[in-house]
């Protein structure tokens, strides 16, 4: 894969170091005029080939075949769209557009040009996920009864929110709050086991208009999944699964997917950690590269399916704002 990264912000500062662990091929880098001086310095220290303040111009790279879009939530699906119309493969950081009916547009263009279409979501990508999601669905658990997840991380830029300085992640104007910057974890971690809800509602605490806390609800016939994130307070955050044989915990949060125990009455707990590398996010860029390579368009179409019921669900709990 022949990459070019469309943003300069804490996920690219986050990402770069493990990009370097890997084959990926860092052709290029893109951000504002004003952060030009940030592209120069990301460029030398990762050795990116070339940096642009003019996204058009790095698009012209024809040795780039694929862009990574890490800018905030309300610019994806305009980036997203401009990459596949300029024969791009796109990997999209989450959550993946803000409506439903935005990314069934971007997939369809990505469809008729045969091009890798991928939402950056490290969830589904974590060994210990898939794990997860294995034992319960082969039933190792019994009928599932109720699952909690909760991810709540106070954050940086929420005292300057009280203070009125709004950044992106917590303007409505730019998709921001918890269900879209936290609780979208959450709602991967549920739908890549159980698939779409029956039904969604959603309560969300706001101070403002925004949703700086909020507990959602997903039905499923025989049991409910809550789903709770706050970008306002701090917990031990966690997920659980409940079944009739047995219970799966998991002492972080959902976008770590950590090492994972299971608890059996009678027979007691036993920990497991099939993680392959330290950082959350290695697995899903060694994947993507995979994919992207070997044109797997089979893959990329599983998780698209996934992203596209995530994207409805997240329609339903936007109602409740």
């Amino acid at each position: 894969m022949k990459l070019g990264i469309l943003g300069a912000g804490m996920i690219v500062k986050e990402v770069l170091p493990i990009l370097r662990e890997t084959d990926i091929d860092l052709k290029g880098i893109c951000a504002t005029k004003k952060s030009e001086e940030k592209l120069k310095v990301l460029s030398s220290e990762y050795n990116i080939e070339n940096y642009y303040t003019d996204f058009d111009e790095m698009l012209k790279n024809n040795e780039i075949d694929t862009i990574y879009v890490a800018l905030p939530n309300l610019l994806h699906f305009d980036s997203c769209k401009k990459s596949l119309e300029a024969g791009k493969n796109v990997i999209c950081e989450k959550p993946f557009t803000v409506k439903h009916k935005e990314l069934l547009e971007l997939n369809e263009i990505a469809k008729k040009k045969n091009l890798i279409l991928i939402e950056a979501i490290t969830t589904q990508y974590i060994e210990n996920y898939i794990e997860i999601k294995k034992k319960v669905q082969n039933g190792e658990i019994g009928d599932i009864k109720l699952l909690v997840a909760n991810y709540s991380q106070y954050s940086s830029r929420y005292d300057n929110f009280k203070k009125g300085i709004v950044a992106p992640s917590f303007d409505p104007k730019f998709a921001g709050g918890s269900l879209m910057d936290l609780n979208i974890y959450n709602i991967h971690f549920i739908c890549g086991i159980f698939g779409k809800p029956e039904d969604v509602t959603y309560a969300p605490i706001m101070e403002g208009n925004i949703d700086v806390s909020g507990i959602l609800t997903l039905s499923y016939p025989n049991f409910k999944c809550l789903a709770i994130a706050s970008k306002a307070c701090n917990c031990d955050n966690h997920m659980q699964i409940q079944g009739t044989k047995a219970t799966i915990t998991m002492s972080r949060p959902t976008n770590e997917c950590s090492s994972y125990e299971v608890f059996v009455k009678g027979l007691g707990r036993e920990e497991f950690n099939a993680n392959k590398y330290k950082h959350r996010m290695h697995s899903e860029f060694l994947e993507f590269d995979r994919i992207i390579n070997e044109k797997d368009y089979k893959k990329a179409e599983e998780m698209m399916e996934n992203s596209l019921i995530v994207m409805e669900v997240i329609d339903k709990a936007r109602k409740f704002l």
